[in-house]
This record gives structure tokens, C-alpha cells and sequence, in this order.
């Protein structure tokens, strides 16, 4: 099951390299190019990784988006009622 979340653009943004925030994380940079590429990954690696990033483990949801809120949201039809 794929993860939404924001952490490359985050990284970018704070102009941090993949290696760069593996080491702060205490993961490898495998883990991190996993992560960016939407996999899944542990609860703790996920906590290492906000706080790696210099958030709070509150701001999770900036960094690790529920599915329900990224995009899965069935749209509206605009058909017509019969």
C-alpha cells in the first residue's frame, strides 16, 4: 500500500540531501528514496523522520498525509438527476 507525503518536498525545501536526513534519521538513504517514493514504513521510522525534518511529532499530518485526505476523496458528479 503506497503512503502519501511531503517528505522530499520538505527535504528540498529545506535544502537537505537524502544522506543528509538518513543521518539525522538514523535510517539509510535507501529507506529515505523508499519513503519519498510513496512505500510504507514503520511508525518509528516515520517519528525519525518528522524529527529529523525539525518538526514536531504533532505535525505529522503536514508530513504524512492520510490517504482519505490526499486525493481518494470520491469527487462530485455533475451529471444530471433523474
Amino acid at each position: 500500500m503506497s503512503q502519501f507525503n511531503n517528505v522530499r518536498t520538505i527535504r528540498e525545501s529545506k535544502m537537505m540531501s537524502k544522506a543528509e536526513l538518513a543521518r539525522k534519521a538514523s535510517v539509510t538513504v535507501q529507506t529515505i528514496d523508499r519513503i519519498e517514493k510513496g512505500n510504507d514504513c514503520r511508525l518509528d521510522t516515520k517519528r525519525k523522520i518528522i524529527l529529523a525534518l525539525g518538526y514536531k511529532l504533532g505535525d505529522r499530518s503536514k508530513i504524512f498525509l492520510d490517504e482519505s485526505s490526499a486525493g481518494t476523496k470520491k469527487k462530485k458528479g455533475r451529471g444530471k438527476s433523474k
